[in-house]
This record gives C-alpha cells, structure tokens and sequence, in this order.
C-alpha cells in the first residue's frame, strides 16, 4: 500500500508500506484519511528529526475501517469504522499519578512510532475509538484535534454563561472555541489573520484583532467590564503571554494549550493579586475522544468548514508547501486509502 515518507529536510517521498500483522492486542486498520496537525509542520521543518528518525511515516489525525485483529483482542470487528487516539502507553510510574496520557513512558504514535500517513496502519487495540456509521470518515479524521479542544475546556472547568477568551484562532483555537460555545460559554476569539478572523466571524464566533484594537479594552468592553473567567493560550507569541493575566477576573482560569519551547515573562502579581490559577492541558483521555464523537455525530460543530482541502497521499509534499504558503489555511486532509 501506498505511504508518505518523511525523508527529512522539508521532504516527503511516495513510497510503499507493506502491511504489518496485528500482533496480540493490536488491529490493522486501512487508513481512509490522515489529518495535517500542526506537529506535522514542525517535523516537516526539521526542527524533531533527532525524535522522529527519518525516513518515518508520521501523521496521527487519522480515521480508518478495521482490517485485521490480533489474538485477545475484544469488542472489535473487522470492517468498524474508527478514529485513533495515537498514544501507546508504556510502563506507569509514581510521577505518572495514573495519568498515563502525560506519563513519563509515553510514545506518541505518528512521531515515536509510524503514523497514519499510509494505507495500512497496525496499533494497539485500545487506541480506536468506534465512528457511529452517520459520521464520515472525513469527519472521523476531525475527531482527534477535537478531542484535543474537548481535553482543553474540561480542564478549563468552563461552566454555562462563563466568558472565554481565545487567545489564537488557528484550527486547534477556533475548536476550543467551538466546544466552549457549545458548553454555553460567550466566547471572544483574538488572531491577527484576517482570513482567520473572518471565518471565526462567518461561524458565528466574536472576534477581534489585536494587532489593531487594544485586547484590554475589547474584552472589557465585550464583557460589560467584568473581564474573562477563563483564557486560552494557545497562539505560542510572547504578546499574548504578556497580556493574558490582565484578561482575567478575579479567580480567573489561565488554560495553557500552545507550547512555549522557551521561557517567557509572566506577570505574577497578577496571579497573586487577583488569586489568578493557570492550567497546563495535554493532549487528551478516552473520555475526552468521546465527547468529540457525540459532538462530531450530532452536528453541532461546523466541521465541513474547518476542511481547507482533501488530497491524495501522493501530493503530501505539496500538501505541506502548501501549509507553508498558506497559513490562513485550517485542515488539509490526505486521502490514504481507496
């Protein structure tokens, strides 16, 4: 069957994976379509080549139809329909306090391991999360990034009638918007990118752009003074860093999403004078994978919107060119299989 290879320097080959049997406990799936994730970006630059080891197949945003199972393996048939929480969990330890998601012996499948950007893609059982036969497999490709913005406003605590802010209206922003919105949050989302900032708009999500308005004062304004319950970072600049303690009310919830690879100033006055609390969230729990499906299979989440556009495994080069050229851009899709 046919794969993307990543070969390293911001270049992906076709080439051809050979089906792996499912071992004990395991399943192999022919993948339908694979998800471009943001981490994808960052491999394609080169910036994870010493943990990714190319060449490597990579890609974890995936849906896919059972194809074969492995001995012990329960609850299963052959021909589900089923979207992948790519974590393999290794041994549990003290550090971990039973939260295996954020264990110290996690791989990521797709980067510690081959990922979904193939046609046939052997993982553990427990990874599939079964896809109602009313949701599409491209809307099964969705489920992963969404079960990320599920993950981020559980952790956030948000409550009906809350105020959110949203710090970055990128695909993962705008579904933690989305999902926030749909928990009876009012939700005010700041990107710089118009295009982004307009189809916030035409999704039915108030958004401002910072770069031209004072936040402070918009949010202020939008809140009738009383400020945000709860912030999400999850644009990675240093701008919002600075400004997201002054966003907050008092026992206002900092969610922090993006990944800041470097320290920044945070103004801890703020945390202290208004007994301010920041959440770090990752990744995601089964839990969590369910909720994205009810909320994909109900339609309340406007995820045809969210496709920039689907293309075969053969154009995954141009795909990521593309991503580069284009950062207005949200989900880009590859067809895997058929």
């Amino acid at each position: 069957m046919k794969a993307a290879i990543y070969q390293g320097n911001r270049t992906f080959v076709t080439g051809v994976s050979e089906p792996v049997g499912p071992g004990a406990g395991q399943v192999r799936l022919n993948v339908a379509y694979c998800g471009v994730c943001g981490t994808d970006v960052h491999i394609f630059h080169g910036v994870m080549d010493k943990r990714v080891g190319p060449p490597q197949i990579i890609g974890h945003e995936a849906s896919a139809e059972v194809a074969e199972i492995g001995e012990g393996v329960e609850g299963v048939s052959i021909g589900d329909r089923v979207a992948v929480r790519p974590l393999q969990f290794g041994e549990p330890t003290p550090f971990d306090k039973g939260c295996p998601h954020v264990g110290k012996n996690l791989k990521f499948i797709g980067i510690d391991t081959p990922g979904a950007m193939q046609g046939s893609w052997t993982v553990p059982a427990y990874t599939l999360h079964k896809l109602p036969t009313s949701l599409s497999l491209e809307h099964g490709a969705l489920i992963e990034p969404v079960a990320v913005a599920c993950h981020d406003v559980r952790l956030g605590g948000i409550c009906p009638n809350e105020n959110c802010v949203v710090l970055g209206g990128g695909p993962i922003g705008l579904l933690i918007a989305l999902v926030a919105r749909q928990k009876g949050a009012r939700v005010l989302v700041s990107e710089v990118n118009p295009a982004r900032i307009e189809l916030a708009r035409s999704l039915g999500l108030e958004a401002v752009n910072p770069a031209e308005q004072d936040l402070i004062r918009e949010v202020a304004s939008w809140s009738g003074d009383a400020m945000a319950d709860a912030v999400f970072e999850v644009s990675g600049s240093a701008p919002a860093v600075e400004i997201m303690t002054e966003l907050l009310n008092v026992r206002g919830r900092i969610v922090m999403v993006a990944i800041h690879s470097a320290p920044k100033p945070v103004n801890l006055f703020r945390f202290f004078w208004s007994e301010i609390r920041m959440i770090g969230a990752r990744l995601y729990e089964a839990e969590d994978f369910d909720e994205a499906i009810r909320f994909a299979a109900d339609g309340v989440l406007p995820l045809d919107a969210l496709i920039t556009r689907i293309d075969p495994i053969e154009a995954t080069q141009q795909v990521f060119e593309t991503i580069d050229a284009n950062p207005q851009g949200m989900k880009y899709l590859i067809q895997c299989g058929q």
